[in-house]
């Protein structure tokens, strides 16, 4: 049986909120919120498959200290834009 899309939302959304690191809460937590109505299913595989990763190299990503692995450097560059904008 598979998941419900809203089910799905949901989840993805208290991922992106209970990290492991504050800061990357705060970042995940705003872009959910922004974004992840308007995914469609391939967008919300990759954005959970960004999920499956450490929170310190995320946390590099979107910062710009390291840059992303290149699956992720779409999404990366849209988390960092939204959490521009939230200042």
């Amino acid at each position: 049986m598979s998941e419900r899309p809203e089910h799905r939302l949901k989840r993805l959304r208290m991922r992106s909120m209970r990290r492991g690191i504050k800061e990357m809460d705060i970042i995940l937590a705003r872009y959910a919120e922004v974004r992840l109505a308007a995914m469609d299913a391939g967008q919300l595989d990759e954005f959970e498959a960004l999920l499956d990763e450490n929170d310190q190299d995320l946390y590099q990503w979107v910062t710009g200290q390291v840059p992303p692995p290149a699956p992720f450097t779409g999404l990366v560059g849209d988390i960092a834009e939204v959490a521009c904008s939230a200042k």
